[in-house]
Formats: structure tokens, C-alpha cells, sequence
């Protein structure tokens, strides 16, 4: 197994058992503690387990190289877990608000609900505390391992801190302000839901520009030609075509030499792009370098 695939994989397998344990306390805590928004709590850590568990079975996948059938390789699946991720953040985001605006509607009417137990307050404070702790250590990982899936999983942690505040808010402020107050709760699961709704948003759109086979952008792309003008022998380029496939970069481009250039020469400036490239971007970038002979100008007659 490779060093980063270890890395994600033990951050993930450290989140995965901090969620189940998680889960099974806020639970038990809410329905004992009498408290609803614990129990949606206990289940938004459950949801947190299934993105541990995606990550888990795509990353493996992800981190295969070549072969015969996939000659880009298969970072395409580090971008599926990544969409699966941010969908599983928009289903529980979307039933934790419509469930809270049930509730506060069912509190304007008339419906009392019953006063939280002590448990439910520290079981949110727990949560709060873990899950903050899975965010900054997954995120960690993230970024030092350049995968986009465990930085969606990091937000997963967060999205789970965040409900636990807004149910630390509400079973609080009905414990201490009384059940004429108790609808606290689905107001601060409301305005949560929200929070996290906004985050999984934002999380699903770059997977699906990568799945839609985006380029990588107008400065990234500018540079990129900067990179290859600046090298010796390039005289001008054309057709640059450019996308992601995972962590991996993907640039193909035609370049035009001297027509005089031996192939052994052309071979070479070729080499050069794709070295300074790579230095630039990372060794798992994929390049095409298609040399062509510079244009001759035709003398009118």
C-alpha cells in the first residue's frame, strides 16, 4: 500500500470508530435525555460513518495506476467518493431542516416539548469536542496528501460539530430557561441545517466540473503556457487541452521547433516541457507533448 493510500486510510478508519461510538452516545443520550435534536444528532454521526466507509472503498481503488483498460488511471474514483460525500452532506442537511421546521411549526401551535436531560447537554459537548478534533486531523491529512474525498470528509466532521452546537444551544437553552423555551432547539437545528446545506453545496460542484471534464481554469491554464514558452527551444504552442483526473493533472498541447531540429533534438525540448511541468505541478501529472516543424511561409510568385 502507498504512503499517502496509508494516510488517508488510517485517518479514515480513526474517524470511523470515533462516528460509531459517537453515534450509539447521542443516541442513547437523546432518548433517554429526552431530546430530539440528539437523536438527529446521533444520526448525522451515522451518516458521518457511511462517508467514512465510502472513502474507505474508494480510495484503495483510486490509488491504482495504469493499466490496459484505464490508461489515465482511476483518480476518477477519488472524485466519485468526493460526490457521494457531498450528496450524503445534502440529504441529511435537507431532512435536518425540513424535521426543524416540523417541529418549531408544531411549537407554534400549541405543542409543548418535554425538557432535555442533563445526558443530551454532554453528549453534545462531547461531540463537539471530537468531531472538531476528526475536522482539523482529517483536514490535515487532506491537504498534506492533496485528496479532495478526504478533505470532503473533514467538512463531513465539521457539518457534525456544527449540529452538535446548535443541539449544545437548544437542549441548554431549555434546560435552563424552561419548556416555554424548548423550541430553541429546532430553531438552532434549522438554522444548522442550513450551514451545512451551503457547505455541501459548494462541495458538489467541483467534482462534477471534473466528471464534466473541465479544464483547469484561464490562470491555470496561462500559466501552464508560460511554463512551456519559457522553454528552450519551444517557438509557439497550440491546442492546449487540459482537466483533472483525481489529484492528477492531465495537459496535452502541440508545440512547435525549428524545423532544422534533429528528432533526438525535438525528443529533447519535449522532455524539457514535460520536466518543468511536473516541477510545477507534481509528478502524477499526466502530459501529451505533440511536436510539430515551425510553419514555413510560402513566397508568392
Amino acid at each position: 500500500m502507498k504512503e499517502r493510500e496509508k494516510q488517508i486510510t488510517k485517518v479514515t478508519l480513526v474517524g470511523s470508530v470515533v462516528n460509531l461510538l459517537l453515534a450509539v452516545f447521542k443516541i442513547f443520550a437523546g432518548i433517554f435525555g429526552r431530546s430530539g435534536a440528539m437523536v438527529a444528532d446521533g444520526v448525522h454521526s451515522l451518516s458521518d460513518l457511511i462517508s467514512d466507509v465510502v472513502v474507505l472503498v474508494f480510495i484503495p481503488m483510486s490509488s491504482k495506476g495504469r493499466d490496459k483498460r484505464h490508461k489515465y488511471g482511476h483518480g476518477k474514483f477519488e472524485t466519485l467518493a468526493t460526490l457521494i460525500v457531498s450528496i450524503i452532506l445534502i440529504v441529511v442537511s435537507a431532512k435536518l431542516i425540513i424535521e426543524s421546521i416540523n417541529t418549531i411549526v408544531a411549537c407554534l401551535q400549541g405543542e409543548v416539548l418535554p425538557v432535555p436531560g442533563m445526558i443530551a447537554l454532554w453528549a453534545a459537548v462531547v461531540s463537539i469536542l471530537f468531531k472538531e478534533f476528526l475536522y482539523q486531523y482529517t483536514m490535515f491529512v487532506g491537504r498534506k496528501t492533496e485528496s479532495e474525498a478526504c478533505k470532503a470528509n473533514a467538512w463531513h466532521h465539521r457539518s457534525d460539530a456544527l449540529s452538535s452546537i446548535g443541539s449544545l444551544l437548544g437542549v441548554g437553552g431549555a434546560i435552563l430557561l424552561g419548556e416555554k423555551w424548548t423550541i430553541l432547539d429546532p430553531i438552532a437545528a434549522f438554522v444548522i441545517g442550513v450551514m451545512i446545506l451551503v457547505v455541501a453545496v459548494k462541495m458538489f460542484k467541483p467534482p462534477i466540473d471534473e466528471l464534466m471534464e473541465k479544464s483547469l481554469g484561464e490562470e491555470t491554464e496561462i500559466e501552464i503556457e508560460n511554463i512551456i514558452l519559457s522553454t528552450q527551444g519551444v517557438l509557439n504552442l497550440h491546442n492546449l487541452k487540459t482537466r483533472c483526473n483525481g489529484r492528477s493533472k492531465i495537459i496535452d498541447c502541440h508545440i512547435r521547433v525549428k524545423r532544422d531540429k534533429t528528432i533526438v533534438e525535438a525528443h529533447d525540448i519535449a522532455t524539457a516541457v514535460e520536466r518543468n511541468l511536473r516541477e510545477r505541478f507534481g509528478e502524477h501529472t499526466q502530459i501529451g507533448i505533440h511536436v510539430e516543424p515551425e510553419k514555413t511561409v510560402e513566397k508568392s510568385l
